[in-house]
């Protein structure tokens, strides 16, 4: 896992995993150097990952003050609770349903919780951070935020997008991507993260992207995108167009024993 400081107050925390059919889709986590400090996701919880280890290239864990948690899906928490063991002075940022939906699995401690939902702010030192739900979303508890000292935005899975290569995946600038693959791979993740799309008004749909568009944040930066910078009224564009859009159908049993019938050795048993 590569560790970026793209500017002075944000670092990135890259990684992949390659999705077959697909591509390679970005996995990030962020460390936001506010005042308090602010670790935003933490990765996946893959056996070969060491997510402490990596953060320590960004921050000295025992310094966090705060994990802003975007939603409970597991490319999101992998290393939350090695965290919490690591900064005992940090807390959760997360929201009530997120915590209900993480007891299925493993309980948060309630003192090390501090719930806060769309439109409500949290005074991280330095500056506030001001959470909006994002237009685009996968799971019911996401929330992203606006850093309200430097307007950049942590948008969660929201404008992510499959990329090539890996090396495009945990790279640190989206347009690297032409701007038409950008679209492409932005709109297939649409249908692939949030396929109740096909069903949206599409007036009440673009009504999501006022705050957005009001913003006009420079930066913006996603789980699932390298850090796009320059290219958020272009990125609305594309995700405003996504209504109606058909979901994503992955392979279905034929096509799956077909590959595995490609993984066999020549000659067979």
């Amino acid at each position: 896992m590569p560790v970026q400081r793209i500017r002075p107050e944000v670092s990135v925390l890259s990684d992949s995993l390659e999705v077959p059919g697909i591509g390679h889709m970005p996995v990030n986590a962020f460390v936001l150097h506010a005042g308090q400090p602010v670790v935003v996701d933490t990765g996946l919880g893959l056996s070969d990952r060491d997510f402490l280890q990596t953060l320590a290239q960004a921050v000295d864990p025992a310094d966090v003050r705060w994990i802003w948690l975007t939603h409970p899906d597991r490319d999101h928490t992998g290393g939350l609770h090695a965290l919490l063991e690591a900064a005992p002075e940090a807390k959760v940022v997360t929201t009530f349903l997120a915590v209900g939906i993480m007891s299925c699995e493993r309980s948060l401690p309630l003192d090390r919780v501090h719930l806060v939902n769309p439109g409500q702010s949290l005074d991280v030192g330095d500056r506030t951070l001001t959470a909006f739900r994002p237009p685009l979303f996968d799971n019911p508890t996401t929330v992203g935020f606006f850093d309200d000292l430097t307007g950049v935005c942590f948008s969660s899975d929201c404008f992510g997008a499959p990329m090539p290569a890996a090396d495009v995946a945990e790279g640190t600038d989206a347009r690297a991507l032409p701007a038409e693959d950008l679209r492409a791979a932005q709109l297939l993740w649409a249908s692939v993260d949030s396929p109740w799309v096909e069903n949206v008004d599409p007036k009440r749909f673009l009504d999501t992207f006022h705050l957005l568009r009001d913003r006009a944040p420079e930066l913006v930066l996603s789980t699932h995108l390298p850090a796009a910078e320059g290219i958020t009224a272009r990125m609305l564009d594309t995700l405003g167009s996504a209504a109606g859009l058909r979901p994503f159908v992955g392979p279905d049993q034929a096509a799956l024993a077909q590959m595995l019938a490609g993984f066999e050795p020549p000659g067979g048993p």
